[in-house]
């Protein structure tokens, strides 16, 4: 077995502040680009890992990873906690989400059948999620938050 390489976390910092690719960082260091993942994360270079699973609760099939009901749930998600999300994916988002909201609609899942949509009951699925990610919009500096009234942007 080999001996385990070694990153250093200051010429780490360095060539990825003159932004080197993982590729070519794993290269420099002579390690796999996962090593470099990992340098990055002990290093605190990398940015936190979101977690969608709130906003969709259910085990996908994978022909429904890319539907726009996923990719809109992920998108609100991300906003939710503050990930990077382009402005044009949040108003498609927001605009899906709040036709559903003032539908009195929510969203459901089948691993046969996909998303669909259902009459809202009670714990609306939906609305918790466009709350979230609505309320964190609302402490943006950056983003009105006014919310979805004159968003652009293609539904999903």
């Amino acid at each position: 077995m080999g001996r385990k390489a070694h990153i250093d976390r200051e010429e780490l910092r360095r060539l990825v502040a003159a932004g080197r690719s993982n590729a070519e960082l794993a290269e420099h260091f002579g390690v796999t680009e996962s090593g470099v993942l990992q340098a990055k994360r002990n290093a605190g270079l990398a940015k936190p890992m979101l977690d969608h699973s709130k906003a969709i609760p259910w085990k996908l099939n994978r022909v429904h990873n890319q539907t726009g009901p996923a990719t809109n749930l992920r998108n609100l998600s991300a906003i939710a906690q503050g990930g990077d999300v382009p402005q044009t994916k949040i108003n498609t988002a927001l605009r899906w989400a709040q036709r559903l909201v003032d539908g009195d609609l929510d969203i459901a899942y089948g691993q046969d059948e996909g998303f669909y949509e259902v009459p809202a009951a009670g714990d609306s699925h939906i609305r918790s999620v466009l709350d979230e990610a609505l309320e964190r919009l609302s402490q943006r500096r950056d983003v009105p938050a006014k919310g979805v009234e004159g968003a652009e942007g293609d539904e999903g």
